[in-house]
C-alpha cells in the first residue's frame, strides 16, 4: 500500500497540461507498506539505490551515499540486538 501526503499542493489542469499554482512551499511524504521486494544496486559513480516494491507494483526508490548506507546498516544491526522485533 502506497500512502502519499501532499502539503500546500495546488495545481492547475488546463487542456491536459499540469501547471504549478501558488508559492513553491509544497512538501510530500511517501510511505510504502507491505513491501514484498527490496533491492540495492549501484546508482551512478557514488551512490547506492535502494528499491522497495509492494504487491501492487508501487515502488519507492531511495538514493544514498555509501556512508548513509553504512549508518543504516549499523542502525539495523543495533535493532537486531536490542529490539523484540527481531525475536
Amino acid at each position: 500500500m502506497l500512502a502519499l501526503t501532499l502539503e500546500e499542493f495546488m495545481i492547475e489542469l488546463n487542456d491536459g497540461s499540469i501547471k504549478n499554482v501558488g508559492p513553491k512551499n509544497k512538501a510530500a511524504t511517501a510511505k510504502l507498506f507491505d513491501v514484498e521486494t527490496v533491492e540495492a544496486r549501484e546508482f551512478g559513480d557514488k551512490r547506492v539505490k535502494l528499491v522497495f516494491e509492494d504487491e501492487d507494483d508501487n515502488e519507492i526508490q531511495v538514493s544514498l551515499f555509501p556512508e548513509d548506507v553504512r549508518k543504516l546498516t549499523n542502525d539495523v544491526e543495533e535493532l537486531e540486538e536490542e529490539s523484540p522485533v527481531f525475536e
